[in-house]
C-alpha cells in the first residue's frame, strides 16, 4: 500500500478528550490487515491460522493483491481504502504493513477508533510519534505491538534463557554481521531495515539498553537512503555491540557472536540445522602477585554443544502473543514501548552516521519501565 492512503485521513494528535478504555473482546477476535504487500501475505497466512482469531478483512491500494487474497481466502472481505477497515465495528485488532511513512498517521487513527494496534518495524518514522502511540493505547487500554519478529524465534529465545539464567557467565560483547545485496529500500536506510533487528535482539536478550552509539555509513547512489553502515554501542557496564550491516555485499550473511566470561554463544541464521551453538571457551586474568611471574592471561577450551530448538514459525508465536495481551491487557515482549526505544537507537545511530561518527548519547531508560 503507498502513502497515498494516507492522506485520506489526517493525523490527529493524541489526547483531545479522555480516552475511553476498550473492553477485551468477549469472543473470537476479528483482524484486519492493510497493506498486501511485501510482508502483508505471512501476516494474513498466520492470523488466518489462530484458533482464536478470524482473519477478517484485508486492505490494499493494488486490486491485483486483493484478487490473490480472494482467491486464498475466499471469507476475508477486501477493499482498496484502509479506512473502511478502521471504521468496522466488527474488527477488533489492526495490523498495517505499509510504508514507515504512513505508519504513525494509519495506527493513530486505529487507536483513536478503538482498535488494539500490530505495527510493522520500524514502528514510526520519529521518537515523538512513537511516544504519541504509546501514550495513545496506553490511555485507551487498547493493544499496541511493533513486529520485530526476530525476538520470537527460538534460537533468539535460547539465546535469552543462556544469558539471563546466568549459565554463560558475564556477558562482555554482541558482534554481528547482516549484510546482502539489496533490497534497496525507498523509505529507510539500512540501519532502520537491517540493523533494527540487532537491536531488537539485543534489548530483548540482555535486557541492557544503550548509553551511546556511535555509526559510520555511506549512500553509494545518489537519491538513495544509506546502503551500508557499522555500528558501535555501548553500555553502562562495559558491555559493548558492533553491527555491520549493508545491503551491496555479493553474499547474504546473518551471523552474531556473543562473548561471554564463561561461555560463548554463535548463531548462523542460515545454517539448515544447528544453527545455535554454545562453546565452552574463555579466558582467565589474574593480578595474584605470586604468579606476576607467569602468563597473567589463561585461555580455556572445552566442548561445543548445539541446543536442541524448537522448530516453529516465530511470526505464529508472535501472532498468538499479540491475540494474548489483547484478551489479558499484558504487555507483550515487544509493545509500544519496546519499539519506541528501537526508534530512538535508529535515531541516535542515524545521527551519528550522519555526523561521520560523532557519539551520539541516548537518554536513560525511562520508558523501559
Amino acid at each position: 500500500m503507498s502513502a497515498s492512503t494516507l492522506e485520506k485521513s489526517p493525523a490527529n494528535a493524541p489526547g483531545a478528550k479522555a480516552a475511553k478504555k476498550a473492553q477485551p473482546p468477549k469472543g473470537v477476535i476479528n483482524i484486519g490487515v492493510i497493506g498486501y504487500g511485501y510482508w502483508g501475505p505471512n501476516l494474513v497466512r498466520n492470523f488466518a491460522e489462530l484458533d482464536n482469531a478470524r482473519m477478517h478483512a484485508v486492505a490494499d491500494l493494488n486490486p491485483a493483491a486483493l484478487e490473490k487474497v480472494s482467491k486464498r481466502y475466499p471469507n476475508v472481505y477486501t477493499t482498496t481504502d484502509a479506512h473502511d477497515l478502521i471504521r468496522d465495528p466488527d474488527i477488533h485488532a489492526i495490523a498495517i504493513a505499509t510504508p514507515v511513512s504512513t505508519h504513525f498517521s494509519l495506527a493513530m487513527a486505529a487507536l483513536k477508533a478503538g482498535k488494539h494496534v500490530w505495527l510493522e518495524k520500524p514502528m514510526t518514522e520519529t521518537s515523538l510519534q512513537a511516544q504519541a502511540l504509546v501514550e495513545e493505547a496506553e490511555a485507551r487500554g487498547l493493544a499496541l505491538h511493533v513486529d520485530h519478529t526476530f525476538i520470537y524465534t527460538g534460537p533468539v529465545q535460547k539465546m535469552r534463557e543462556l544469558v539471563q539464567s546466568g549459565e554463560v557467565g558475564k556477558t562482555l560483547y554482541y558482534d554481528s554481521t547482516r549484510v546482502n545485496l539489496g533490497l534497496f529500500q525507498r523509505d529507510v536506510n539500512v540501519i532502520s531495515d537491517l540493523a533494527v533487528h540487532d537491536f531488537s535482539i539485543l534489548d530483548y536478550v540482555f535486557d541492557k539498553h544503550p548509553i551511546a552509539v556511535s555509526a559510520a555509513g555511506i549512500n553509494h547512489y545518489p537519491g538513495t537512503p544509506e546502503n551500508l553502515a557499522y555500528i558501535t554501542l555501548f553500555y553502562e557496564d562495559g558491555f559493548i555491540a558492533h553491527v555491520n550491516v549493508s545491503w551491496l555485499a555479493p553474499v547474504k550473511v546473518r551471523t552474531i557472536l556473543i562473548g561471554c566470561s564463561d561461555k560463548m554463544i554463535t548463531y548462523d541464521e542460515l545454517q539448515p540445522s544447528e544453527k545455535l551453538k554454545v562453546y565452552d571457551k574463555g579466558v582467565s586474568f589474574t593480578d595474584d602477585p605470586e604468579k606476576i611471574h607467569q602468563m597473567r592471561v589463561g585461555y580455556r577450551a572445552g566442548d561445543m554443544w548445539a541446543p536442541n530448538i524448537p522448530n516453529v514459525e516465530a511470526l505464529a508465536v508472535e501472532g498468538q502473543r499479540f491475540v494474548e495481551s489483547i484478551r489479558t491487557g499484558a504487555a507483550s515482549p515487544s509493545d509500544g514501548r519496546f519499539g519506541l526505544r528501537m526508534v530512538e537507537v535508529i535515531e541516535a545511530a542515524t545521527s551519528s552516521m550522519r555526523g561521520q561518527g560523532e557519539t551520539v548519547h541516548l537518554k536513560r531508560k525511562e520508558l523501559a519501565q
